[in-house]
């Protein structure tokens, strides 16, 4: 038992919170091009209804687990958390939907401004002008790197979706570290109970818009397997590490971190799109690995 205690403390110094959080934005990464490809095969709501449905199910018998464990006992806190889940995949799906790729990554990135903000606005002190000059670098990054820059032709509604997402997602870091701070509840059940409440609210919209017409599931082998792998690794492991995450390190750094995916989005497409960075973007993706790397090695 001494061992297990032992190599588990050694698994947390190798493989802190911040790296987690770095595989958590390469896999998101990939997750644009991905979801583009699903919806061809299904609409929004039965993407999102399989997606969580499918994420719950694979953690039911963990959620048993916890509850005869007595680790569950706060649960019903992991409610609104879902709401608010819901409501961030319901703009960032539709969103991605109705407007480019760069504008979806730069304005998603802006989460990390919002968070920041919110940090300051809840716990009543400014951000650490350090955090706020590496805040500031990696918004620089992205929009270097997505090139998107020129606004005179305004926000469309896939962008306003978008930015929605993006303060949705600050919303919802902070929230779970206020309202998780000493509850007895593990990150199993919370991603768990998240999940349910976010597959049960996606497909009552769903039962509710079809009208009496039967609901068809995709039979497509390509849905399943983009399915798949988004609830492996875009939901179950990234959702896991992240409320794990924010229990450990501050709201911003969190989002920082996660704000680094558009950098693997286009590592992504070069790779396996065979799709060419240029020079400014370049420049933009070395901004953003700059501000990763100094916000994992030192801690507030």
């Amino acid at each position: 038992m001494l061992s297990v205690l032992n190599s588990n403390k050694s698994l947390r110094l190798f493989i802190p919170s911040e790296l987690l959080l770095l595989l958590v934005a390469i896999f998101w990464g990939t997750s644009y091009g991905l979801t583009k490809n699903a919806l061809l095969f299904s609409s929004v709501l039965m993407f999102i209804t399989i997606r969580f449905g499918l994420t719950f199910v694979l953690l039911l018998p963990w959620l048993i687990r916890d509850c005869y464990q007595g680790s569950c006992r706060h649960w019903y806190y992991a409610v609104p958390l879902g709401g608010i889940l819901c409501a961030i995949f319901f703009c960032e799906v539709y969103g991605v939907a109705l407007t480019s790729a760069a504008n979806a990554g730069f304005l998603i990135s802006l989460s990390m401004v919002f968070t920041a903000l919110c940090e300051a606005l809840f716990n009543r002190h400014p951000v650490s002008q350090r955090l706020v000059l590496l805040t500031l670098m990696s918004v620089l990054g992205v929009a270097l790197l997505t090139q998107a820059y020129d606004w005179r032709g305004g926000l469309n509604r896939g962008d306003m979706l978008i930015l929605a997402a993006a303060l949705l997602r600050a919303v919802m870091v902070i929230f779970t570290k206020r309202l998780l701070q000493h509850k007895v509840i593990s990150t199993l059940t919370l991603t768990a109970i998240q999940s349910l409440v976010v597959a049960s609210i996606a497909a009552i919209i769903l039962v509710g818009s079809m009208q009496g017409a039967s609901v068809t599931m995709p039979t497509s082998s390509e849905f399943w397997l983009i399915t798949f792998y988004l609830v492996v690794f875009c939901t179950l492991f990234a959702f896991f590490v992240q409320n794990h995450a924010v229990r450990h390190t501050s709201p911003t750094r969190v989002a920082l971190l996660m704000g680094s995916e558009p950098l693997f989005a286009a590592l992504f497409g070069f790779i396996w799109l065979h799709e060419s960075l240029a020079l400014v973007q370049i420049l933009g993706a070395s901004l953003i690995m700059v501000s990763v790397v100094l916000t994992s090695l030192r801690r507030d």
